[in-house]
């Protein structure tokens, strides 16, 4: 099957480069395995049940979201435990420390990848109870 994507040319490049880098034979092969990655991904974040405790890592264009990020870590602060934020140029990174219920973090999580203006959303799970 064939398909298109719209994405910037720095990520071609970048993504290109890595591929190339890691000796797959296609640009196919690398985008297969990073549709893998990310399923898997999203399936241990389904599979998560009971109370959590997470790191979870973004980084966004400041400008653009900074009060809506305000908005979201208010409406979640019964699982944010504790935050850290720092800036590189038009950019933060976010560290949120989380304890909770999994579908509330969960749901945190995928309203922070909502925004246009996050990059990405990174978890690392600590303990599941």
């Amino acid at each position: 099957m064939r398909t298109s994507f719209n994405i910037s040319d720095d990520l071609l490049d970048e993504f290109d480069k890595t591929w190339q880098a890691e000796g797959l034979d296609s640009r196919s092969r690398g985008v297969r395995e990073a549709m893998q990655e990310y399923m898997q991904t999203h399936s241990r974040l389904e599979d998560l049940e009971g109370d959590v405790v997470v790191i979870m890592s973004f980084d966004y264009e400041h400008e653009a979201i900074i009060e809506d990020i305000h908005d979201v870590q208010h409406r979640f602060q019964d699982v944010i435990t504790t935050t850290n934020h720092i800036h590189e140029g038009e950019w933060c990174l976010e560290t949120l420390f989380c304890s909770g219920p999994a579908p509330r973090v969960r749901d945190l999580t995928y309203r922070l990848r909502d925004f246009d203006a996050v990059n990405r959303v990174k978890l690392m799970l600590l303990a599941e109870q």
